[in-house]
């Protein structure tokens, strides 16, 4: 009886042995199928590509599953579907733009037209009293040798040499010569060009001429003695000279500058037009 017992106990013991062996072994295993699939799933299949393409598709096929359980898990795959309709959202967010962007230039197209046929209203509501003839200015010299502009109205349109030129602020220049479609005009900024002006408020009468480093400013010499000039005086043209008509504005006094000799005194006049910004202009036709 007791070896009987005994013998129970070796089997028992043994096959304890038996069974952690093998649970040591299966965990073994499993451990090696475990790194072996992280190795795979990390290994490029450029590199193994000498292997075989069976293989090659193995390990494809255990990558593309890892990737896509590693994405189920994490939500990724939702995240991808969201990258796509970002894509197409945003290719039609271009398409509006730029869209918005063509009608944005049509819109600036059209105030610019409107703001020319307002200023051409403007010029000829101001100057009732004289026949005349609207132009663009196309092309414009303002350096310091010749401060000139083209404008597109010729002799077809009734231009004519010496005919004054003006703006809405004021006083242009005058044209100096024409084509049959275009005409060029000398502005009172160039430093060839000369004209008598009035004082609005003492109305004494001075000669303006252009300054060669300056395209806003003329230069006012000769000025009598007995003349009372002030900073912030307006200028308009007297009339004297044959050339311009009297009464249109030049510019204003921006300073006085008083010597020993009360003869060689000067004035700097700011010009009443921005010639750099010029566009639009009627020649005076009577």
């Amino acid at each position: 009886m007791n070896d009987l017992i005994k013998y129970k106990k070796k089997g028992m013991a043994s096959k304890m042995r038996k069974d952690k062996k093998n649970t040591i072994v299966g965990i073994i295993i499993t451990i090696l199928i475990l790194i072996f699939l992280v190795a795979v799933s990390n290994i490029k299949v450029d590199k193994i590509s000498q292997i075989g393409n069976p293989f090659t598709k193995f390990v494809n096929n255990i990558q593309n599953g890892m990737v896509y359980l590693k994405n189920r898990v994490a939500g990724n795959d939702q995240f991808f579907i969201n990258v796509d309709e970002m894509k197409q959202e945003n290719e039609n967010l271009k398409k509006e733009n730029s869209q918005l962007e063509q009608s944005l230039r049509e819109l600036e197209i059209l105030k610019a037209e409107n703001a020319t046929l307002r200023e051409y209203v403007n010029l000829t509501d101001k100057y009732t009293e004289y026949s005349t003839y609207p132009a663009y200015v196309i092309q414009t010299d303002i350096s310091n040798y010749s401060k000139t502009i083209i404008i597109n109205a010729g002799k077809k349109d009734g231009i004519d040499v010496n005919m004054t030129v003006i703006s809405d602020k004021g006083l242009v220049g005058h044209v100096i010569s024409v084509t049959d479609d275009t005409a060029k005009v000398q502005t009172i900024i160039d430093t060839s060009s000369t004209v008598t002006g009035t004082i609005s408020t003492t109305r004494d009468s001075i000669v303006a001429r252009g300054v060669i480093d300056s395209n806003k400013e003329l230069k006012a010499s000769f000025i009598p003695t007995e003349a009372n000039i002030l900073e912030g005086d307006m200028l308009e043209t007297s009339g004297i000279g044959g050339i311009y008509p009297k009464g249109i504005h030049i510019g204003t006094i921006k300073k006085v500058v008083n010597t020993k000799n009360i003869t060689n005194r000067y004035a700097l006049i700011e010009t009443a037009v921005d010639f750099g910004k010029l566009e639009t202009v009627l020649v005076i036709t009577n």
